[in-house]
This record gives C-alpha cells, structure tokens and sequence, in this order.
C-alpha cells in the first residue's frame, strides 16, 4: 500500500497540545473567577459587619443634637461638637449598643465610648446592660434641685450596691463629675448626662475603684459618651489571626501561640499581682462587692509601668444587681442561670428558678486566666509551688463568702509567692 503523502502524526499532536492549553485556560479562569468571588464577598462581609457595628458616628451626631438643644452637657460636649478637637478614630466595636472608638482628644490619647439603641436584627446574646432604646435625657427633672438630685443618687446607689454605710461618700463623687466645668454649680443638662451615665456598670466601677487606679481614668464626657485614658497595652494576652486561619489552627496550639508574645516574667508577674488586688478590691470593698463575669484576656490590658488595667468593665456587676436579676431567672437546667460569660448559678428544680450564689467566685476565674499566662516562663525554682496554688485556686467553688478563709489564703500565698521572686528586681 502506498504510504500517505502527509503525516497525520504531525496533525494530531498539534490539536492534542491545544486542547489541552484550552483545559488548563478554563481551569485558570475558572478558578480565576472562584477567587474574584469568594474573595469580593468576604469583603461586602467584613463591610457589612463593619459598618454594623461600627456606628460611632451616628452615636455623635446623636449626642451632639442633643447638645446644642440643651438637653445635655459635660467636659467633652464642646470639643466633640463645636471645636472639632475630639476625634473618633479606629473603630474597636464588638456589640452595636456599645461603641467604642480609639480618639484624640488635643494633646491626649483616649478611648471614646458611646452608648447606641440596639440595631436591628443583630443577635445581642446575654448581655450584661441591654440596650433597647435610645436614651430620653429627660432624668432629672425640670426643677429638680441639687438636694433632690443627691437623693435620686443615693437611692439609685442603694439598689445598684445594697445598703451600705458610706453611700453618700460614693454619692458625693458622682456630684463632683456632675461638675463637669467646676464652677461649683450644677445644671440641668450636667445632671442629665451624669444620671445616664450612673446606669452604666462601667462607670460606676470607675467610681467605686478610683482611688485604686485600675481602671482607666476618667478624661470627660458628653451625655452618655465618655473619654478614658488609653491603656498602651491590650489586650493583656493573645494574637488576632484571621478567621480563615483560626479555623484551621488547633486549640492547644492556638493557646500556646496566645502566650508567644508577652512581656518578661517579671513583668508578667506584676501584671498578675495587679489583677489578683482587682479580685481584692472587688470582693467586700468600700461600696460592696462585685461580681466580675468575664474574666478573659480581652478584658485587661497594662500600661508602661506594667500596671494592669481594666479595659472592659461592663461585665463586672454589683452582687446585689446580679443576685436580684437572677433569681427572677426562669430555668430548667443550671445552664439556664448564666449572666454574662462567667457568671453561673444553679438551678432550683422545685421552683424552676436561679439561686442568687454564683457557683465559682471571682478568684477561681482570675487563677484560670492567668494559669498558662504566668506559668509561662516562671523560673524553676518558683514554678513547682506557683501551679500548686493556681490549681487550688482554680478548684475554688462556691461563693467567696461561704469560704472567705480559703480564699483569702489563697490569694494572699499567690501575691507573696509572685512578690518575693520580684520584689528584688526593678521590675516591682
């Protein structure tokens, strides 16, 4: 048979190279494509979230409204709304009811937070102070006089911390911030703020612990936004990764990574020595105890001289507010009986309602925090005797009161353990 003039072999390989080159040209803009699209919705996701979330300047178009129709008042109305010379900066939200903003204030660096009526279809979950509405400002009353105000603190005081005997000291520092100008007087529209202001935990915390420097000082306030120092340091342990890969990464490695960056242990130390005085403070102080309910890293930060601060203290209630609330609880199970994050009581099966002791004190969710935090590091002759006591305290259950001895043996072995290994060094 004659041979064929042309070579098929040669047209063959040529059509395979090229259906082939179109494969893999579909493929890449297939998962060209795949890309645009995940990575486009990832963004109108975290721009959704975001603008959600944050809503720090409606809150201030909000306050300043208000401000300029004299309905409220205070040391930062005229800088957040005439003089332009207090600035939201980064947005730190993370509850649509509560905005929190990094700002400048002239030559001082603050956090700016604003409270907000809940946004719509946003799942608030347990919190501590639900915000359901904007706030009226129409508390005081016209006519109101300083006299009345006082006993309008006083009782409001009464209900927040129990009755106790040096409740009008705690009622005559709310008058002193009531004086935002000192001028010795005060107006209407300074009451208003101040009375919205005093529903807030958070500031009443700062009240109750203001000669004990743990919480961020007071730099001023508009209605019921207010400026406090900003703490350089936060949030006291712990990485923010991004989500995709937090999926992925496992929990023991991720608690390991926490600790990767975090000051000496010295420093360490005196940051744990800080929060267990917190826990001091807190429990029997001058105003009554409080319960902390959310005992997490993100909490606290620490300034320059490692002074541990509070950086969110919406969720340490008064005992007596979180007792009240939550035996009117409704349960079937103990799970039923959480306010906040760490604040559990047990359920009473005969009546289907919460019991008013929480089951772990404030000490045993201090210890579990700073368990890994400062054990980390501890030198070997300190490390045995410290994860000792920090297991005994993490053992701690009941209310602080029922094991009052225990418990102030605890924490004072903890505070001397971590005291003598620094006391000799500068960073104490």
């Amino acid at each position: 048979m004659a041979r064929a003039p042309f070579p098929w072999g040669f047209v063959r390989k040529p059509l395979y190279i090229q259906a082939r080159f179109s494969y893999l040209r579909m493929r890449y803009l297939f998962f060209s494509w795949l890309t645009v699209f995940v990575g486009s919705w990832i963004v109108y996701v975290k721009y959704s979230s975001y603008t959600e979330l944050c809503r720090g300047h409606d809150c201030k178009n909000s306050i300043c409204d208000k401000y300029k129709k004299g309905v409220i008042d205070g040391s930062a109305c005229s800088s957040l709304c005439e003089k332009d010379t207090l600035y939201l900066g980064k947005c730190f939200t993370s509850k649509p009811n509560s905005q929190v903003y990094s700002g400048s204030w002239g030559d001082l660096e603050g956090v700016i937070k604003c409270q907000m009526e809940e946004a719509p279809h946003y799942d608030l979950g347990n919190e501590i102070e639900p915000r359901k509405a904007a706030v009226a400002f129409d508390k005081p009353a016209k006519g109101t006089s300083v006299e009345m105000f006082r006993e309008m603190i006083l009782n409001h005081l009464k209900a927040k911390v129990g009755d106790q005997s040096n409740l009008a000291d705690l009622a005559g520092q709310v008058l002193s911030v009531a004086d935002a100008n000192k001028d010795g007087h005060i107006t209407l529209p300074e009451a208003r703020s101040t009375w919205a202001l005093l529903q807030l935990n958070e500031f009443l915390l700062a009240l109750v612990l203001r000669d004990r420097e743990h919480t961020p000082k007071l730099l001023g306030f508009c209605g019921d936004l207010y400026v406090v120092e900003k703490v350089p340091h936060s949030p006291l342990y712990g990485i923010s990764l991004p989500w995709i890969m937090e999926v992925w990464i496992p929990a023991g490695l991720r608690r390991s990574m926490d600790q990767w960056f975090t000051p000496s242990w010295p420093h360490k130390a005196k940051i744990s020595i800080g929060l267990l005085e917190l826990v001091e403070d807190v429990f029997h102080g001058t105003f009554g105890s409080f319960l902390m309910c959310d005992v997490s890293a993100t909490s606290f930060g620490y300034n320059d001289r490692h002074d541990l601060k509070v950086m969110d203290a919406r969720h340490i209630v008064p005992e007596a507010t979180f007792q009240e609330g939550i035996r009117q609880q409704h349960c079937n199970v103990d799970e039923d009986c959480l306010y906040g994050a760490d604040c559990l009581t047990s359920c009473d099966l005969t009546k289907h309602r919460c019991t008013p002791e929480a089951t772990r004190p404030n000490l045993a969710k201090a210890c579990e925090a700073l368990k890994d935090y400062v054990l980390r590091g501890a030198p070997s002759d300190v490390r045995e005797e410290l994860e000792k006591q920090l297991y005994a305290c993490i053992a701690l259950k009941g209310s602080a009161e029922q094991m009052e001895i225990e418990h102030s043996l605890i924490l004072n072995n903890l505070k001397t353990l971590l005291w003598k290994k620094i006391s000799h060094t500068k960073d104490s």
